[in-house]
């Protein structure tokens, strides 16, 4: 089976072919119109979608040296994200199926950051714990069953990579932040200044960031009303240390609490390659399996949605025109 997956859930344009043995070509276009707002515009990026998405299409077919004749199915994201965004992939794909009679699905954009690693390692044995942290989501996820999913963390405001935006843009690094504040961090000390941990004494699994992204701006503010030099560096390093420690001690509680042995870490912040260090060492000490996708596949890319999209297009699952976006989809809920 060959499907083409196409992924617009925010300002990435996206479209890939995959078969059962590999990704064929997964081409992501970013876009930077964005960059002049320190966040994304909803309007801009379903207009950009409109322009791009086809042309980019056509070049994951022609990278994987194939047609449209070729495809044995059609896999979109459907949610979550920004309605806009949706629409335009999803009314594409529909089109796609429609005229080349072919079986198209919509993909939970969650559940594609997760299998794009579980799904290309057979030695994932479930139960297994997915941590996943980008723009819009900080979940913990149990999944005891493939395809079962059960949320037991979850951020109650900011997720983590929106606080890594914000705080990029108090300190004027530039947007997305997440790469900018890692590089900045790499000449500051982690343990300058001791940022706070929210719900760290707490028994639940829940994160919080938007205290800590407060706290962060109420330190720059305060060291300019005093005329105080301070060091950005510093205060990159210890902002992203702060949500590494938390990232990996509620993922490590989760695993204690529902016996799992197996980690999937996925979405757009495991490309920090902190948390990614954090994560090898204690998993390392703790003898916990654990399975990080390609940097390529932790940002919002259709490589994991056509993936996903193959593993349900075999199990006989389909959707019918009448689909519509779920902005709000989470991991563990249906949407038709």
């Amino acid at each position: 089976m060959t499907v083409l997956g196409i992924e617009t859930s925010c300002d990435e344009t996206s479209a890939a072919v995959v078969n059962e043995r590999t990704i064929l070509s997964n081409i992501i276009t970013t876009q930077t119109i964005h960059q002049d707002y320190g966040g994304v515009v909803p309007e801009f990026a379903s207009r950009a979608h409109l322009k791009q998405l086809v042309p980019i299409i056509n070049m994951a077919l022609a990278r994987a040296e194939l047609t449209l004749t070729d495809l044995d199915g059609i896999a979109v994201t459907h949610g979550p994200g920004l309605a806009g965004s949706l629409l335009v992939g999803l009314g594409v794909a529909k089109g796609l199926a429609l005229s080349l009679n072919v079986p198209f699905i919509g993909i939970n954009h969650l559940e594609g950051h997760i299998l794009a690693v579980a799904g290309d390692n057979p030695a994932i044995d479930c139960p297994y714990i997915a941590m996943v942290a980008s723009g819009g989501h900080s979940l913990l996820v149990l999944v005891e069953k493939p395809f079962q999913y059960q949320i037991v963390g979850q951020t109650i405001d900011d997720a983590a990579g929106e606080a890594f935006d914000k705080v990029a843009h108090v300190l004027q690094l530039g947007y997305p932040g997440g790469p900018t504040i890692e590089k900045t961090a790499k000449e500051g000390n982690a343990r300058a200044i001791d940022f706070p941990r929210a719900l760290w004494g707490k028994n639940n699994l829940d994160f919080s960031f938007s205290g800590l992204k407060t706290a962060v701006l109420y330190y720059v503010q305060k060291k300019k009303r005093h005329g105080e030099s301070f060091s950005i560096a510093d205060v990159a390093a210890s902002f992203q240390q702060a949500v590494v420690d938390v990232l990996v001690e509620k993922t490590f509680r989760a695993l204690h609490a529902y016996g799992c042995r197996q980690l999937v870490l996925a979405g757009g912040v495991v490309r920090n390659t902190v948390l990614r260090r954090e994560f090898e060492s204690r998993c390392k000490t703790e003898q916990i399996a654990l399975r990080i996708p390609d940097p390529i596949l932790c940002t919002d890319n259709a490589g994991m949605i056509a993936r996903a999209g193959l593993f349900r297009l075999q199990r006989g699952e389909r959707s019918d025109y009448g689909l519509d976006v779920c902005p709000n989809l989470a991991i563990d809920q249906i949407c038709s």
